[in-house]
């Protein structure tokens, strides 16, 4: 029996180390886009001078929902209007999970319009002075234009993508401006918007959409966009304790509820909330941005509430881009640095726009460039290339595990359900960097160019 186990235990450890090393690059001079790599390597004994990665899958963190995008109303506009077998194949190149696409894994749509409609909408619009609190006039039929056919074809190429719904703004005659943009949710009305989220997951449903998760507010302390509404902590919680999250248990709703939905620069916000104890106890977690502050601030909210999840929801790139810089940043800050401060999604702002950067609100971003520009031909921007190097890789359920930061080589690891390890690497310095990869006192040695990364499975 004893050399039985010996056996297997040696062919056990055999076969973890004689696995190919599959290398995915991307260089930012655009000479090569998240191509498999012809060279194969092996782990060895094989030890030298170079600086290390050390990879250590004892040593777990979150558990990742997903990468992807927001799917706003406008990209699935424009994915509604390409021909029908350009439309299947761009769809299955995002969305299935084979070895020839990129498998993203969640997606973000609004509740009602974004900024990033062709016009401002809500699911219960009324003349000036009326009001709907019964919720009579609710109606999906905006997103049944576009949104809903797009997300059902989606669906039926990857049946578990998860979809987290984000509000801009409550119909306007629940707001103290009666107006789509800015404003805030008048207090009479609070239980009446409870009500309307809860019917717009219900009508989802009965589409055969199931929404994951939803956020209270895009962007609360942003009333400037349009649609837009000023939320700020006290009111958030206040709505959340004694409306939605009630509403939810009333209702027996499951979807998550995550909270702030906004810059890296003020964790006191989501802190704050989660401090309410009546509120936390229908809080999934927060949610972030990085317009302002230090991706590292989002740590501190896992530190004040470790049992909250963190997700990150949105980064915009101003068009027309720049795709050394923008690659690099947003691998770096969102990829690398939100996985590594406890962020269960990592997620680009604008699936899609055409070549002027259409469609978009009066008043909302016209310079938002889409991961995809849909014009005659679909061209893929940076976006779509931050997100492939780890949405094709690190599956739902993978586990961040420990890695450390070497010389100029940002990374992070991931252990997938099946068992595979997922390395993503960016060499920040200016020249080649020669580096190893350690895992299990075994290493292989490998490069990269200025600013290139590799994502690294095994």
């Amino acid at each position: 029996m004893k050399k039985t186990f010996t056996l297997l235990f040696c062919l056990s450890a055999i076969q973890i180390y004689a696995q190919n090393v599959e290398k995915w690059l991307t260089k930012t001079d655009k000479s090569v886009l998240f191509q498999k790599q012809n060279e194969t390597q092996t782990f060895s004994k094989i030890s030298n001078t170079s600086p290390s990665i050390y990879v250590d899958d004892t040593k777990t963190f979150q558990s990742m929902d997903g990468f992807g995008y927001t799917l706003t109303g406008g990209s699935t506009m424009l994915i509604s209007q390409m021909k029908a077998d350009e439309r299947a194949k761009l769809l299955r190149e995002l969305f299935a999970t084979d070895e020839n696409n990129i498998g993203v894994s969640y997606l973000r749509i609004s509740v009602g319009a974004s900024d990033l409609d062709g016009n401002v909408f809500s699911y219960d619009d009324l003349k000036t002075g009326e009001i709907d609190t019964k919720l009579a006039k609710f109606s999906l039929a905006e997103d049944q234009k576009h949104l809903i056919p797009v997300l059902k074809q989606i669906l039926a190429i990857n049946p578990k993508i998860k979809i987290l719904g984000s509000p801009w703004s409550p119909p306007a005659w629940m707001k103290t401006n009666e107006n789509s943009k800015g404003g805030r949710l008048k207090p009479e009305f609070y239980d009446a918007y409870a009500r309307y989220l809860v019917k717009y997951i219900q009508s989802m449903k009965k589409e055969g959409i199931v929404i994951d998760a939803i956020t209270v507010q895009n962007e609360p302390l942003h009333p400037g966009n349009n649609p837009s509404l000023l939320m700020p902590q006290d009111e958030q919680a206040t709505f959340i304790k004694k409306n939605l999250g009630p509403a939810f248990k009333q209702t027996k709703i499951s979807t998550k509820i995550i909270i702030y939905d906004h810059n890296a620069d003020r964790p006191d916000y989501p802190i704050s909330v989660l401090n309410d104890p009546e509120a936390r106890q229908y809080i999934d977690g927060s949610a972030f941005h990085l317009y302002g502050g230090n991706v590292e601030n989002i740590r501190s909210v896992h530190e004040a509430h470790p049992d909250k999840n963190l997700y990150f929801t949105e980064q915009w790139i101003g068009a027309p881009g720049n795709f050394a810089g923008d690659f690099s940043w947003h691998t770096k800050n969102l990829i690398i640095d939100a996985s590594r401060n406890w962020c269960k999604t990592v997620l680009e702002w604008n699936l899609a726009a055409d070549p002027k950067q259409n469609p978009h609100t009066i008043g909302g971003c016209t310079e938002c460039l889409g991961a995809i520009t849909i014009g005659e031909n679909v061209v893929r921007n940076p976006a779509y290339y931050v997100v492939a190097h780890a949405s094709k890789f690190v599956r739902p359920n993978s586990v961040r595990i420990a890695s450390n930061i070497t010389m100029s080589l940002p990374n992070v690891a991931f252990k997938t359900p099946n068992g595979k390890i997922v390395l993503i690497v960016q060499n920040e310095g200016g020249k080649v960097q020669e580096f190893n990869i350690r895992y299990h006192n075994k290493q292989i040695t490998t490069t990269l160019e200025a600013g290139s990364v590799a994502t690294y499975v095994w």
